[in-house]
């Protein structure tokens, strides 16, 4: 199991949970941490037996966005971290779910701060789970900065155009509440419980076939900037093999003795 100082790692079932641990400044992204979200992502893609990832914070927040100070490697970052960023100069977008979409569902488990850089790697997972007193935005513009993980692109294709612009050009902070309606989050929950929310998602993704799940999931993104013609085309060339695999057959089976399936990913 992978990991770092500001990110721990532990599976539970089926499920892998990256959490980012630096809550004594809320979570703010670090090089370590960046790191470690990146090789969790490969980890999740590697192992067979992983069929989710939840992305949550430490303390009471998932993340206030970029620590500046520690990503310039100031007493917070030993040379392994700036070795691993020089070999890939594109690891901390990879790593902020930029660059790099996993091919298991990625939900995320919001309590307290989720803002600016942490707003941004929200955009990258696929479910999200925010506590009632959460707070969401960009806050760059406030500070004569640009949201440059992806959310000029990302946000107008997530929520209404208005709503994405009122974000992106006012930096105000938004509740859990008005996130929910805009629809950048799906589920708010009691304070606290954001994390067993997003499990209780998790373990009923881990419950379905892995091979379909994973080929739902790129269905949805490989044909979010199709014409429908195109998109469902496409559709047809990622659904098919899934029908002639293994585990369709033991799906099938299984609803018709009354069991729970048990798919092999074959």
């Amino acid at each position: 199991m992978g990991g770092t100082e500001h990110l721990t790692v532990e599976r539970r079932g089926a499920t892998l949970v990256l959490t980012m641990n630096r809550p004594e400044a809320k979570n703010a992204l670090s090089l370590p941490l960046l790191v470690g979200l990146y090789d969790g992502w490969l980890e999740a893609d590697a192992d067979h037996e992983i069929r989710s990832v939840v992305l949550t914070g430490a303390g009471g927040d998932f993340c206030a966005g970029m620590d500046l100070k520690a990503l310039a490697g100031k007493g917070m970052a030993g040379d392994q971290y700036r070795d691993r960023l020089k070999a890939d100069p594109d690891l901390h977008w990879k790593a902020m779910l930029r660059h790099h979409r996993p091919r298991k569902p990625v939900i995320a488990a919001v309590e307290g701060y989720c803002v600016a850089g942490g707003t941004e790697i929200l955009q990258g997972t696929d479910i999200r789970v925010a506590a009632e007193s959460a707070t969401f935005g960009l806050f760059e513009v406030k500070r004569g900065l640009f949201p440059i993980g992806g959310s000029t692109v990302r946000l107008p294709r997530q929520i209404p155009r208005t709503h994405a612009l009122e974000m992106l050009l006012t930096g105000r902070p938004y509740s859990a509440g008005e996130a929910a309606r805009i629809g950048l989050v799906g589920r708010v929950v009691p304070d606290g419980t954001a994390l067993e929310a997003a499990l209780e998602i998790a373990e009923r993704i881990n419950a379905c076939g892995p091979l379909a799940v994973e080929a739902v999931k790129a269905s949805v993104y490989e044909t979010a900037g199709l014409t429908e013609a195109e998109g469902l085309a496409s559709e047809l060339l990622r659904g098919w093999p899934v029908f002639d695999t293994a585990d369709a057959k033991e799906g099938a089976r299984a609803f018709a003795e009354k069991r729970p399936a048990v798919y092999r990913r074959e």
